[in-house]
This record gives structure tokens, sequence and C-alpha cells, in this order.
């Protein structure tokens, strides 16, 4: 099978079996959404939406929360993976944002990754989410999913070439939602652990199950 057909299956799969695909965390700013996907770092959208209504609570904007301690951050996130680092990470953001852009998320990639916790996996999932733009974010999720339903080869081995793998072949106005396809469809189906191939659509296309089922 041809590598564009592969991609116009699982696009056409996706279209029907989910139709709305957005982010699990609880966000009403851009502000939240970036101090959310920060915390979210090898982290479940689940424990991060237990933590976040006290912490945007206290801190609600970039001011408030470029004057906190870091110490002070960390009793509201100290139930999330790396507590001590993301606390820090999250004051630092909050001050560059301030300083630098007059405390509101910026749009664009260059600017995203100069805030302290964002890389470009984070960045990305910014610029999808909040603004709309062509931005395939790669987590754990999309990065095993890619490769086991072959839609990247296997010598895709970082996040940033799987991003430009997926880039060639899905179509601009349709990656914020692809984005999402992947990730949840990781999430809830194809899972690191025990992969759950009797609820998916797409074995038929599959290239790991083809291979477990010769």
């Amino acid at each position: 099978m041809k590598k564009s057909e592969l991609y116009r299956k699982m696009i056409e799969y996706f279209e029907v079996a989910m139709p709305v695909a957005e982010t699990e965390l609880n966000y009403t700013t851009p502000f939240e959404l970036l101090v959310a996907v920060i915390l979210s770092a090898q982290c479940t959208d689940k424990r991060v939406n237990m933590v976040t209504p006290d912490l945007f609570g206290r801190y609600p904007d970039a001011q408030k929360l470029s004057t906190a301690h870091p110490d002070e951050v960390f009793n509201y996130i100290k139930s999330v993976s790396y507590p001590n680092n993301k606390a820090k990470h999250l004051v630092g953001m909050a001050q560059k944002l301030c300083s630098d852009y007059g405390g509101e998320v910026p749009e664009t990639l260059e600017e995203l990754v100069t805030l302290p916790g964002v890389g470009r996996k984070t960045a990305n999932v910014i610029q999808s989410v909040v603004w709309g733009k062509s931005a395939m974010a790669v987590d754990t999720h999309v990065f095993r999913v890619s490769h086991r339903i072959g839609l990247v080869p296997q010598r895709c081995t970082t996040p940033y070439s799987v991003e430009k793998e997926l880039m060639k072949y899905i179509p601009d106005a349709i990656v914020p939602k692809a984005h999402h396809w992947l990730i949840l469809h990781g999430r809830y189906v194809c899972k690191a652990r025990n992969p759950e191939c009797c609820n998916c659509g797409l074995t038929a296309v599959c290239k790991e199950y083809a291979r477990l089922h010769k």
C-alpha cells in the first residue's frame, strides 16, 4: 500500500470514529492551557486536571504567577511528576511572559520556545489548540501510534523526525484534529502495553497488526 493511501484510510477512519477530537486538559485561557501543558509532561491529563483548579484560583494570570516563589507553587502541584522543576519553570515562564510579551501567550514557535519549560512539543500544542495553526505536537502516544500503524518509517527515531513525516501527508487544515486523533487513539486503544486491537478500526492497514498476525 502506498503511503498516501495509508494516510487516506487513516483520516477517513478517524473522521467517522472520532469526529470531535480535542485536548482533555481543562482550561479557559491561553495562559491556563500553557500552564497545564507544562504540567502534563510525563504526567496524565487526569492528574493535571486535579491540581489546576486550585492553582488557577491562586494564580489566574501571568502577572500573579510571576510574583510567586517556586516553593509556594510546589505546594499546589506536588502530586504531578517532577514538581520541583515544574514549579521553577512555571514561575520563570510567567516572568518571561510579563517581561517580554506583555503577560500574553505568544503565537509563534520561535517565541514560545524562549519560555522556561516550553519545548517544541509544548509550543506546537499551544499553536495548534489556541491559535488553530497547522502544528503537529509529537508526544509518546503520537510517536508510538505513528510507528505501529506504519505512518512513519523506523528511521524516524526522534519526535521531530516523526513530526516532519506526518506533516508531509496530513493536510494542513486537519493537522490540529489529527494531532488529537493520534493522542487519543494511543491513550485509549493503541496503548503502550496490551493494545486493544479488537477495538481498533485500523487493523486492516496497521503494519504492527499485520506483523503480529502473519
